[in-house]
């Protein structure tokens, strides 16, 4: 089993996040091949940036930079879950990510947006161009629900229709290759 983290990116109140983040691990914890472990940003609680070495270097001093750097290095799979703010990803969410850099390389990551008419498609977009840049390898399949209310039942249970299930299926699907391709990349960094 791979050890997949799924990394829930709003940290607002009254996020919805969490629940959307919820569904998608249970998806992921179906299909077999996963270590499922749901990473909430809105506990995780980083501060702004305020490291005085570059990522790249691993030299931490914060306690907070060195849990988090762990929690990352541990994982083998990725899936964002995002909100769309402004046509952009959440903030925190680039903080998280700018706070490391060797402990997300090589690593392959599933895409989960929500949000209005475009079900965070733009958000989605501008993320996948970033993970780049840390060495993360975005899948194309992705998960994106537009007018993502509709799904979240009155006990506050996202409800993912028969659409989505299917989309989720193949996203883990893909990611289950692209994981277990780049675990030989990762393991032949010598």
């Amino acid at each position: 089993m791979y050890k997949l983290k799924i990394i829930s990116s709003s940290v607002r109140p009254g996020r919805k996040g969490p629940v959307v983040a919820d569904w998608i691990a249970e998806q992921a914890r179906q299909n077999g091949n996963f270590d499922v472990e749901i990473v909430d940003l809105g506990e995780v609680n980083l501060p702004m940036m305020n490291e005085p070495n570059h990522p790249s270097l691993r030299k931490y001093e914060h306690e907070h930079t060195k849990q988090w750097s762990a929690k990352i290095a541990d994982a083998e799979a990725f899936i964002f879950v995002t909100a769309e703010y402004d046509f952009n990803y959440p903030a925190p969410l680039r903080n998280a990510l700018e706070y490391l850099y060797q402990e997300w390389g090589y690593k392959a990551a599933g895409l989960v947006s929500y949000g209005g008419i475009s079900g965070g498609t733009r958000a989605a977009n501008s993320l996948k161009a970033d993970l780049s840049t840390f060495k993360i390898v975005p899948l194309y399949e992705a998960v994106n629900f537009p007018f993502f209310q509709q799904y979240i039942n009155d006990q506050n249970v996202f409800m993912g229709n028969d659409s989505a299930v299917k989309s989720a299926g193949n996203m883990l699907k893909e990611l289950v290759r692209w994981t277990k391709g780049l675990k030989s990349i990762r393991e032949d960094q010598g």
